[in-house]
């Protein structure tokens, strides 16, 4: 009887002393969250800088490469939620010194050099996955992509309210523009194509033939992203943004 109840209190102390040394021991420290995955880690930014809609007046913040490939910022940054970069301008925001209207838009360069093609030979194309999510609501637009030369806007593609249009230059009375789709939805990601050849330009919208024009230049470039068409004198208050999602973006040259 007694050394049955000499271990009955063995068993019970043991108990209770591990029971104690559970409870005390402190929880584990769980592993740090993994970081964000920057804009160069969604899209191939090898050949382009970017325009921020900050800086000095007239001369907004660039990013250069190599400083892009690990670049985010408010106006510049993944959403994890979309799988995308997302690129926002503020009415409010710095302006180029030949536009009124504010940025978060990549440049094409070619290597270290600024971009510049002919349609009059080869063939050169953009193609983007992207969506609008928002515009400022005085002046519902935003350029998502274009062609640019030395000068000046030789098509854009952009949102006015949901239509979603490609308007571009034109010497010749008439339009200036064609419809890619009449009733755009916010927040819908849609495949886009620019093909520059043979003295035309031509628009693909999900993989359809949404319009072209008989245009030929000199000195041109692609650009993406968000190009905001208003600013605070539009009515816009100054914290109103257009943002624009892409999802991928590939440039090609051929010819």
């Amino acid at each position: 009887m007694r050394v049955t109840a000499l271990v009955l209190a063995l068993v019970a102390a043991c108990a209770s002393a591990c029971s104690t040394a559970v409870e005390s021991t402190p929880h584990p420290t769980p592993p740090p969250a993994a970081p964000s995955k920057l804009p160069g880690q969604v899209l191939d930014l090898t050949n382009w800088n970017l325009t921020l809609p900050t800086g000095a007046p007239g001369k907004p913040d660039t990013v250069q490469q190599p400083a892009l490939a690990s670049y985010s910022g408010p106006f510049f940054q993944v959403d994890p939620g979309r799988g995308g970069v997302v690129f926002t301008a503020d009415a409010g925001g710095v302006t180029t010194k030949n536009s009124g209207y504010p940025r978060s838009e990549l440049r094409e360069t070619s290597g270290a050099k600024l971009a510049a093609w002919s349609n009059r030979g080869g063939t050169h194309t953009l193609d983007v996955r992207q969506a609008v999510i928002t515009l400022p609501p005085v002046k519902p637009e935003v350029v998502t992509a274009q062609i640019h030369d030395a000068e000046d806007d030789v098509i854009e593609i952009r949102l006015e309210g949901n239509r979603l249009i490609a308007q571009y230059a034109n010497n010749n009375a008439g339009s200036n523009e064609f419809v890619i789709d009449p009733a755009y939805v916010l927040g819908a990601p849609y495949d886009l194509r620019v093909e520059a050849t043979a003295g035309r330009i031509d628009v693909f919208y999900n993989g359809a033939h949404a319009g072209g024009v008989a245009l030929a230049g000199d000195g041109w470039y692609f650009k993406t992203g968000s190009y905001l068409q208003s600013n605070v004198s539009k009515g816009d208050a100054a914290d109103a943004i257009g943002q624009v999602v892409l999802y991928a973006v590939r440039v090609s040259h051929t010819g």
